[in-house]
């Protein structure tokens, strides 16, 4: 990671005028869908390292977070090239990992089918994952509408992991259930 030192300032000032670059270098307006599907992958990742601290799956959270920023990085390049020479490809190995983890979790508990109030009938660290899996939900409506809109087929493997991430939140969180 380059360290970056000797910070005078951090604005810029380029974004004044309601623009934003994406890792390919095209400026487009911050209303563009492609920074609200960053910014709600952003928040999935910031709401789990919340949860990193009250959790005791630290190894997948900090996974997930990695597998997330991947993802990022591939919704915000446009160039072909660099994202299929220079960035981490989702691949079925990453989904095949969230599913394991899944199958393990409904051996091991008891998941009652019935309507449970996110975070008011679970710990404390259930209700994170409550919170998690909600917004896991909304950037994966996000990242849906920016496939649609940017005509980006190169991202089924992104959407396939966060769908499969929100229903891994919800196991955590009704394994905790009272």
């Amino acid at each position: 990671m380059k360290i970056i030192s000797n910070f005078k300032t951090i604005s810029t000032a380029k974004g004044d005028k309601g623009t934003s670059k994406n890792y390919s270098n095209e400026e487009l307006s911050k209303s563009d869908v492609l920074f609200e599907t960053l910014g709600n992958i952003d928040e999935l990742s910031s709401v789990l390292g919340i949860l990193y601290h009250y959790s005791k799956e630290k190894e997948e959270i900090r996974s997930i977070q990695r597998t997330l920023q991947n993802i990022s990085s591939l919704v915000a390049t446009t160039d072909k090239e660099i994202r299929n020479s220079k960035l981490i490809q989702i691949s079925e190995l990453d989904i095949s990992k969230i599913e394991q983890i899944e199958q393990s979790l409904l051996e091991k508990s008891e998941i009652k089918p019935v309507f449970v109030l996110p975070g008011s009938d679970t710990s404390k660290v259930g209700a994170y994952y409550d919170l998690s899996r909600s917004v896991a939900r909304r950037a994966e409506r996000s990242l849906v509408k920016f496939v649609e809109e940017h005509k980006r087929d190169d991202l089924d493997y992104c959407l396939k992991y966060i769908n499969r991430l929100s229903d891994l939140l919800f196991l955590y969180s009704r394994s905790l259930s009272k």
